[in-house]
C-alpha cells in the first residue's frame, strides 16, 4: 500500500492515509473507498519499519486512549531494555523511555552495570512524566526519582478506560479515600488508566478490583459516590465488618 502519512502524525476522520496495493500494510481505525484508504476517527499514526524493508502502518484512535502530559503519574510495564535504559508501555500510542539516570538516585556507570539487575522485562513501575516531545523516537520521558515512585512489587494492577480516570479518583480523591478508610486498601490511580490496588488480603483486593470496574462501567450515572459507599458497606456486612489483617501466604 502507498502511504500518505508520517509517523506520529495526527489524522482526522476522512483524512486519506494511503492507497491500496503495494507491500505496506495499513490497519486500525480505517475505511476504504475505491483504492483510497481513510482514517475513520481522530487517530495517531504509528509506522513500524519491518526487517523486510516494508512498513506496517497502524491508525490508532485517540478516543479512549491515553494522551501523555508532563506531570502525570502513570503505571507502566517494562517491555524492552536498551543500552541506556528501558522502554516502558504506558498504554499510549506514544512510546515512553526511562533512562538509567532517571531510574535511581544512585550514580551509576552505564558501561559497568547490568540494567536487568535494576529493572527487567515484565516489571511494573509507578512513574512520572517529565517530558513529552513527539519529534523523538521515544516521545515520552519518565522518572522514578521522586517519593512513592518505583517498581511495584505487590498488589494488583487493573486496567480502566483512561477517560474514566477522573471518576475512579472521585472528587478530591473521594473514591480512593473510601477504600483506604473502609478497607485499609491503598488505591493508586495512574492517569493512563491503570490502577494499582494493594490490600492486606486477597479477598479485599479482589473486591476492590470489582469495585473499580463497577465505577468504570457506571461512570455516567449520578450519585455514584453514594452508590459505591453502599456497595462497600454491603461487602463489609457480608464479612461481619471484619477484614483479614494479612495475606494468606500458604503453608510455611
Amino acid at each position: 500500500m502507498e502511504v500518505n502519512v508520517s509517523d506520529k502524525q495526527i489524522v482526522l476522520p476522512g483524512d486519506q492515509v494511503g492507497l491500496k496495493g503495494g507491500k505496506n500494510t495499513i490497519s486500525g481505525a480505517i475505511y476504504s473507498e475505491g483504492d483510497k484508504i481513510y482514517a475513520a476517527a481522530v487517530s495517531v499514526i504509528n509506522i513500524k519499519e519491518l526487517d523486510s524493508g516494508e512498513q506496517e502502518i497502524q491508525v490508532i484512535p485517540l478516543n479512549g486512549t491515553y494522551r501523555p502530559r508532563v506531570g502525570d503519574m502513570v503505571i507502566g510495564y517494562v517491555v524492552d531494555i536498551t543500552v541506556t535504559g528501558w522502554e516502558i508501555d504506558i498504554k499510549s500510542p506514544y512510546a515512553a523511555f526511562l533512562s538509567i539516570h532517571e531510574a535511581t538516585l544512585r550514580q551509576l556507570d552505564v558501561t559497568n552495570v547490568d540494567l536487568k539487575t535494576i529493572l527487567k522485562i515484565g516489571d511494573v513501575i509507578l512513574a512520572k512524566i517529565i517530558d513529552v516531545n513527539l519529534s523523538r523516537d521515544y516521545p515520552v520521558t519518565l522518572t522514578l526519582r521522586e517519593a512513592r515512585l518505583g517498581r511495584i512489587e505487590d498488589g494488583v494492577v487493573v486496567e480502566v478506560d483512561p477517560t474514566k480516570v477522573p471518576r475512579v479518583i472521585g472528587k478530591k480523591g473521594s473514591m480512593a479515600n473510601m477504600f483506604r478508610e473502609e478497607l485499609g486498601c491503598d488505591v493508586t490511580v495512574g492517569q493512563n488508566g491503570r490502577v494499582w490496588i494493594k490490600c492486606k488480603n486477597e479477598e479485599d483486593e479482589s473486591f476492590v478490583v470489582h469495585a473499580v470496574k463497577k465505577i468504570e462501567q457506571e461512570s455516567h450515572t449520578s450519585g455514584l459516590t453514594d452508590k459505591m459507599k453502599a456497595y462497600v458497606a454491603e461487602y463489609k456486612a457480608s464479612r461481619g465488618g471484619k477484614s483479614t489483617d494479612q495475606r494468606d501466604t500458604g503453608p510455611a
